[in-house]
């Protein structure tokens, strides 16, 4: 990675014949590079808010399952998962700096192939329904259960409005600084509980090594949790929306690849660092009692009994928060995908102005849908919190071939990207066991949904 992170060029011009693809979104920022230490720490934020976007009930119930029914011997999955998405998003981040043409990611997949647009249009649409169905049903629980007063749905239609409020309009400062002190709280939260409760550093390290896939233990199979975790974690279109954020910092061109760097490398570390913690609680308060996590309050529960209500309510905050911020991260993210995927099926290969997909009023329409839609899912009768979870998050890794595949596509190729941030061979050879490891897990996200529909039917 040093030679485009070390690189301080400008934009290579754009070929003649594509230059009118996409006009302004990407032209060099005024916002001024970092230099100092201090400065780098102060410019951090876009990698924050995109890790609390992943961060939220998809990685609470996945490692808590995981940990409650297989120990730490699944642990590996975890590593598995964070290094693809390092490897992902890394890529999708050098696409939106150094590409040749001044253009977004999904500029460069609607010109690797026009379907492109409306199928992540589409993905948007449906995808905030579903992420915002175990979302909603996660914050509504949380607070019911920490405060002990109201139902799930009041709690979940007060939160729903309040994150609608957040971002109806663009805002992204307001967002990073609300999200910052979320992180704060998690951190005290998940750390502070996981701390209290002791870990186990050996089993942690025996986790990280053992590559093997346990017997069934437990309601959830191996192979559902692990291809969850892939999905939750590993990730699939919510990788997409980083580069909004990027570009709401003010972060644009070749310049500021090296802040991107490590913004990005410190908010995985911090997503490690918080995946851990909950996988602790699962291995060392589930498992050595033959118990897993089958409805939102088992953990907390177990806390309670453990630790006493502090502890109980102390992890509930951190709940709170994760879900919270992914509610957040998710409207927002996907809205701004969902408009600007469909400016450009509308413009085919014409320009598009800077902010177009910004003020366009569907940005507006899918934050209300991403929001709104998913309260359906607390009526009573409807599925739990925790089968929610795992289902959509294994179903979403179908989506990874179509996302590894087009990056690989406009990463490795100079007329996308420019001969001179074209992937090297190395990258070529990651991309391409990322991209086989893609198709194997939509075949077994395929399977393991099926098989838990079947399951609750």
């Amino acid at each position: 990675m040093g030679h485009y992170l070390n690189s301080q060029i400008g934009y290579p011009e754009p070929s003649s014949s594509n230059s009118t693809f996409l006009a302004g979104p990407m032209n060099d920022s005024t916002t001024p590079v970092p230099k100092t230490f201090g400065e780098y720490v102060r410019s951090f934020g876009p990698g924050l808010v995109v890790v609390l976007t992943w961060l939220g009930a998809g990685d609470i119930v996945e490692m808590g399952v995981a940990g409650g029914d297989y120990g730490y011997s699944l642990m590996w999955v975890l590593v598995l998962a964070v290094v693809m998405r390092f490897l992902f998003v890394s890529l999708i981040a050098k696409y939106q700096l150094c590409n040749q043409h001044g253009e977004g990611v999904l500029d460069g997949l609607a010109r690797l192939h026009p379907w492109y647009a409306p199928a992540l249009l589409t993905a948007a649409i449906i995808l905030g329904h579903l992420y915002g169905s175990y979302m909603t049903r996660g914050v509504g629980e949380a607070c019911a259960n920490v405060t002990g007063i109201g139902k799930v749905w009041q709690w979940a239609v007060l939160c729903n409005v309040l994150a609608l409020l957040l971002v109806f309009r663009p805002a992204y400062r307001r967002v990073e600084t609300v999200f910052k002190v979320f992180l704060a709280l998690l951190s005290i939260s998940f750390i502070g509980t996981a701390m209290w409760v002791g870990p186990n550093p050996a089993g942690i390290a025996r986790g990280l090594m053992s590559f093997e896939m346990p017997e069934q233990s437990g309601k959830f199979g191996p192979w559902l949790i692990a291809v969850g975790m892939i999905g939750a974690v590993g990730g699939s279109l919510m990788n997409l929306v980083y580069p909004y954020f990027i570009e709401a910092k003010g972060w644009s061109g070749p310049k500021f690849r090296r802040v991107q760097f490590y913004d990005f490398l410190l908010a995985m570390v911090v997503m490690v660092v918080l995946n851990l913690a909950i996988w602790t609680l699962g291995a060392e308060l589930l498992h050595p009692r033959h118990t897993t996590i089958e409805e939102m309050d088992d953990l907390p529960r177990l806390l309670s009994d453990v630790l006493g209500r502090g502890g109980q309510v102390l992890f509930y905050f951190g709940v709170l928060a994760a879900v919270f911020t992914s509610l957040v991260g998710h409207a927002l993210g996907l809205a701004y995908m969902g408009s600007h995927a469909w400016l450009r099926w509308r413009a085919g290969s014409s320009a598009l102005a800077a902010d177009d997909y910004r003020q366009h009023p569907l940005y507006r329409v899918i934050v209300v849908w991403c929001l709104l839609s998913p309260l359906v899912w607390t009526v009573p009768g409807m599925p739990g919190f925790v089968q929610l979870t795992l289902v959509v998050n294994a179903a979403q890794v179908m989506l990874l071939p179509l996302i590894a595949g087009g990056l690989w596509c406009i990463t490795a190729r100079s007329k996308f990207i420019g001969e001179e941030f074209r992937n090297r061979w190395w990258e070529n050879l990651v991309m391409f066991f990322l991209f086989t490891l893609a198709l194997y897990g939509a075949f077994k996200s395929v399977q393991t949904v099926i098989e838990a529909i079947q399951e609750s039917v």
